[in-house]
């Protein structure tokens, strides 16, 4: 027997930093979340600050390159409330800049796996649980262009594609697959991108993610 929520039910990867924990604390009181990273003690930390606005969330800290393990959330989440309203994507590996024809090949395959296939292998497990009503949220870096960027970039526009390939394929059926574009944030990928900026003039995560919560609403 499905577990019935007050509130409507979100899935956050990559819900332990930046956006993605900004996002966790931006969606309270109206969802109860569920926060997958790679961190526990960073999502730990996003526990107590939403504990503390009155909201709940589900911690999952895990790997989503792991199959089995993203296959077996997906389950519980399905066992436990028989469905998804949100799926919030910000899970990314940025591999370190490194000119085009200096690429470790270990980098470039973790950028595939995490940024490409893992998302590819999300969309599968996720999709069932959004049905036709559900939402889908995937965000560009218009940042991720130019020269030393080519194993981050080449990953992160092939998931785009991925997402625009749903996003074309479900615009009668469900669910709804959004892209939305991000201010520039203080986050530490982009100190590792833009070393030496001027992070005041940038917009904190949880901001943006309220920013880009009211974007979704408007459709």
């Amino acid at each position: 027997m499905t577990e019935k929520l007050a509130q409507k039910l979100a899935l956050i990867t990559g819900a332990s930093r930046g956006l993605g924990a900004g996002f966790a604390e931006a969606l309270v009181p109206d969802h109860h979340v569920v926060a997958v990273g790679r961190t526990t003690g960073a999502l730990e930390e996003i526990d107590d600050r939403i504990k503390a606005q009155g909201g709940a969330a589900t911690l999952a800290p895990m790997d989503i390159t792991e199959t089995a393990a993203m296959a077996q959330l997906c389950r519980s989440i399905f066992d436990r409330w028989g469905k998804l309203d949100l799926w919030l994507h910000t899970a990314i590996h940025a591999a370190p800049l490194a000119p085009a024809n200096h690429i470790d090949p270990k980098d470039l395959a973790r950028s595939m796996k995490v940024n490409v296939e893992a998302t590819s292998q999300l969309i599968t497990f996720v999709a069932p649980l959004l049905g036709a009503d559900g939402h889908a949220v995937f965000f560009e870096d218009s940042g991720a262009q130019g020269k030393f960027f080519g194993a981050y970039g080449a990953s992160k526009a092939a998931q785009i594609q991925l997402a625009h390939s749903w996003q074309a394929e479900t615009v009668k059926t469900g669910p709804h697959v959004h892209i939305l574009a991000p201010q520039p944030m203080p986050t530490a990928t982009r100190a590792r991108f833009f070393p030496g900026e001027d992070r005041e003039a940038l917009v904190h995560p949880k901001l943006e993610a309220r920013r880009l919560l009211t974007e979704l609403a408007k459709g």
